[in-house]
């Protein structure tokens, strides 16, 4: 079950547009889809679909305003994700020249390659 859950969490933040997302409501604070798709350049379905995981999964919450719902990060995911990000600063060498990572990175684009084939 724990590792399960670690490996849910690594998930959201491992896609870019779910990553992208959290950065930008982290610097701005509070915005609408619409805000969302205008600082990112990402189609409004793109938004909501990874907006709805993020919710789902802790990372953000929803406020309604009138005819708007405004998204911000909750607070548990901002106290967690400044801890990672001062871990990512001070290992990120490490983290980007890890040959095992590497390793597993190159076997799973051949089996990849190999599938399309």
């Amino acid at each position: 079950m724990i590792f399960e859950s670690w490996k849910h969490f690594a998930k959201v933040l491992g896609n870019r547009t779910r990553f992208d997302i959290i950065t930008l409501l982290r610097k701005e604070g509070e915005l609408s889809v619409s805000e969302i798709c205008q600082k990112l350049g990402y189609e409004q379905s793109r938004v909501s679909h990874n907006l709805k995981c993020l919710l789902n999964c802790g990372f953000v919450e929803v406020e309604q305003r009138g005819k708007k719902r405004v998204y911000r990060t909750s607070q548990i995911a901002d106290r967690i994700l400044d801890v990672l990000e001062t871990y990512m600063a001070e290992y990120h060498r490490q983290l980007v020249s890890c040959g095992v990572l590497k390793e597993e990175e190159n076997s799973e684009r051949k089996v990849e390659i190999q599938r399309v084939i």
